[in-house]
């Protein structure tokens, strides 16, 4: 027998208000210990109460990281510019130095080739002076 029909036999049976009381809290009192979960059951308006709270929620947290997002953005957007700004100063600084060395080196090069070009003119004119040293030599030697 089920228990709800075993509550109308005895409501139906019991013949005062008191007794019928008594047996309605008792079988709730059965129920409450069969179903203990019953006690933390939310109702429908509850739980919409709460989904409604946790929408409410989710939409600040969302605007709370988009509004974080565009910071971060903003700063790394800055941090990116900063950089490029010091990397061509950079990069300017190296062509500037790099073409100085250039110069540099292209007027040791010069120096150097004008000292050799100088060098194998004096020497050519060294040999040039010593055959024509060794052909008046032979020409005022005496015959023998």
């Amino acid at each position: 027998m089920s228990v709800a029909l075993r509550l109308y036999e005895q409501l139906t049976e019991a013949g005062e208000d008191k007794t019928r009381a008594k047996l309605i809290a008792e079988a709730f009192e059965h129920l409450e210990d069969r179903y203990p979960q019953l006690k933390d059951v939310a109702t429908a308006g509850q739980v919409r109460e709460t989904e409604l709270r946790l929408q409410k929620e989710i939409k600040e947290v969302e605007g709370k990281l988009q509004k974080e997002i565009k910071e971060v953005e903003a700063r790394l957007q800055k941090e990116i510019k900063e950089v490029e700004a010091r990397l061509q100063k950079e990069i300017k600084e190296v062509e500037l130095k790099l073409q100085k060395e250039i110069k540099e080196v292209e007027v040791r090069l010069t120096q150097a080739i004008h000292r050799q070009t100088l060098w194998v003119v004096g020497s050519v004119g060294a040999v040039v002076g010593m055959i024509r040293l060794l052909e008046w030599f032979l020409a005022h030697m005496p015959n023998p």
